[in-house]
């Protein structure tokens, strides 16, 4: 039985919507991909890189609210987010399977 991504404190039906269309379709998947690697798909996905929705995911991941990001521990975070998005967005392919999908280039299944 899958459980909705929207279930994780802190994550909504936007956020789950965006998980969903990155080919994440449920909390168990989310969890076990960690947060890196689920963000690194939504960027691959076309979703916009947010910082906001990057140190969410961390804290809901954990368990905890999403406004305990703070400090040290949120500067760490922004550096990773900062490395994730120039890693991803440097690939000139990326995104490039939404984009097709948005000009209905590609059959839908």
């Amino acid at each position: 039985m899958s459980t909705p991504i929207s279930s994780i404190r802190n994550l909504g039906p936007a956020f789950e919507e965006a998980c969903i269309r990155a080919g994440i379709p449920d909390a168990e998947t989310l969890r076990e991909m960690g947060a890196d690697a689920a963000y690194a798909r939504l960027l691959e996905s076309g979703s916009k890189p947010h910082f906001i929705w990057y140190y969410v995911l961390h804290m809901s991941l954990q368990g905890r609210p999403w406004n305990d990001c703070k400090g040290a521990e949120k500067e760490a975070l922004r550096k990773s987010f900062d490395a994730l998005k120039a890693r991803i967005t440097a690939d000139p392919l990326i995104g490039i399977e939404a984009i097709l999908d948005e000009i209905g280039v590609r059959r839908r299944a």
